[in-house]
């Protein structure tokens, strides 16, 4: 009979293990936060057990009993983990057998740990994408939609190598981050179908010889199918790697968005206003009103980064099936979870808060040559071959700047020095309004454009929008 003080897979050995060695090894202090998977995970495994015959009812109904005790008293922070767990599915199991005695040691029937945590975790994974990745996505979009309804018809400069390049509306700029988001948004709902696979029932790595319905404990679940192999279903962690992957490239968004608007709120650009709830002073200097909280957002996606190459270099080099490397798998997968659910809610709490500075933009339209190109293309309606409109646009370009002047400040006879057809009308070209006005192509970032745009989303995001 085992000591009371062994772990339930300690009969073999001879000796206890090292105090370092329990210390190392345990992994109760950071994924004792699975412990709702764990008990659901439980509870569907016993139901089966007893569908099948493996216990019998009066065992099923104990366990679920002392599984609701449990999970009562977790979520009222009655429960005593105890340090000599190394887990959450060897606690969990400890304190239901301490409730309910026998029944609670006939739990593990037909299962191990291996599956067990790869259950725990596709659960968890789902969740977080069903619960919080999916819904806080749409609202950072909506919040950008909304923001966008409010500009249409503010026209600001648009950038290439941070150079000034062509006028856009501000909410074709906003919207730009939308779609961005949306591709976030498709990227975690694809990584959804192969995460939502039920292992339970692969056993260590072989499965089992005991008659269990793997389909039943899936349905219970809530999963679509069940994993077809049971080696691979035990070391899989692929499904946390493209989460990692899913959220690393969401992280990346909000950076981009976050460095605009460090640049855009600064007393350089002026363009936009970040409310005082989303700032922060200096301790030295008192006219200091900073953009931190944008600031950490871009910082913060450093951690996602390490997550998803921690995952990756985790499982670069393990062999089938299951190594115990994969204990740490949840350090980052919960990590990149929390990081990047706190940077979407204040992303759009942010948005939702900020305004744009509608003169400075109209003020910053004036200058940088932003009609060039629309120079140029007038001079290709004309006939003009592309090329040598570029050049002639290049040349009028280079004599405004010789004269501090901007294109629509140019003489009629200083265009047709350098083109000669160009005519009275083209002063009906020139000038940021007068370009966004003019833009026809689909998805052009003029108002009409985005418009057309913010109506499709407001419509596809429905009540988030």
């Amino acid at each position: 009979m085992s000591k009371p003080s062994q772990k339930s897979w300690q009969a073999r050995f001879s000796e206890s293990a090292h105090c370092l060695t329990e210390s190392y090894v345990e992994s109760l202090s950071f994924d004792r936060r699975l412990w709702q998977y764990d008990i659901a995970g439980s509870v569907a495994h016993a139901e089966m057990l007893a569908e099948v015959g493996l216990i019998t009812k009066a065992d099923c109904q104990a366990i679920v009993r002392g599984m609701k005790e449990i999970e009562a008293e977790i979520r009222a922070d009655r429960f005593k983990w105890d340090p000599a767990c190394e887990d959450i599915h060897m606690a969990v199991e400890g304190a239901l057998i301490t409730r309910v005695g026998e029944p609670g040691k006939r739990l593990h029937t037909a299962r191990s740990r291996n599956d067990q945590v790869a259950l725990d975790l596709r659960l968890y994974t789902r969740d977080a994408i069903d619960l919080d990745m999916l819904p806080l996505l749409r609202s950072a979009q909506a919040a950008l939609v909304e923001m966008a309804s409010g500009c249409v018809h503010a026209v600001m400069p648009s950038y290439t190598h941070l150079q000034r390049a062509q006028p856009v509306t501000a909410a074709a700029y906003l919207l730009a981050y939308v779609e961005q988001l949306d591709r976030d948004f498709d990227r975690f709902t694809d990584a959804r179908k192969r995460v939502n696979l039920c292992p339970l029932g692969s056993g260590a790595l072989a499965g089992s010889t005991l008659p269990i319905d793997r389909q039943a404990v899936a349905r219970r679940l809530g999963f679509a199918a069940i994993t077809r192999n049971s080696i691979d279903a035990t070391g899989d962690r692929d499904f946390i790697t493209e989460f990692l992957a899913a959220a690393a490239m969401c992280a990346g968004h909000l950076s981009r968005l976050a460095e605009d608007w460090v640049l855009y709120s600064s007393q350089e650009f002026q363009f936009i206003r970040i409310a005082d709830a989303f700032c922060t002073g200096s301790s030295m200097m008192p006219q200091k009103r900073n953009p931190d909280v944008m600031e950490l957002v871009r910082g913060k996606v450093g951690r996602v980064y390490a997550a998803l190459l921690g995952m990756l270099t985790l499982t670069k080099g393990l062999p089938q099936a299951y190594n115990r490397d994969l204990q740490e798998d949840k350090i980052y997968l919960f990590s990149a979870h929390d990081t990047l659910k706190a940077s979407l809610e204040i992303v759009a709490e942010v948005v939702r808060h900020a305004r744009f500075n509608l003169d400075r933009l109209a003020q910053a339209t004036q200058r940088g040559f932003l009609d060039a190109t629309n120079l140029a293309e007038y001079l290709v309606a004309k006939g003009v071959p592309f090329r040598q409109a570029h050049q002639h646009v290049g040349r009028l370009v280079a004599e405004a700047e010789r004269h501090n002047r901007e294109l629509a400040e140019l003489s009629l006879d200083d265009f047709k020095t350098i083109c000669d057809r160009i005519g009275r009308d083209v002063y009906d070209y020139l000038g940021a309004a007068n370009v966004v006005n003019r833009y026809r192509s689909e998805g052009n970032a003029g108002p009409a454009s985005a418009a057309e745009q913010i109506r499709y989303w407001q419509q596809r995001l429905g009540g988030n929008a």
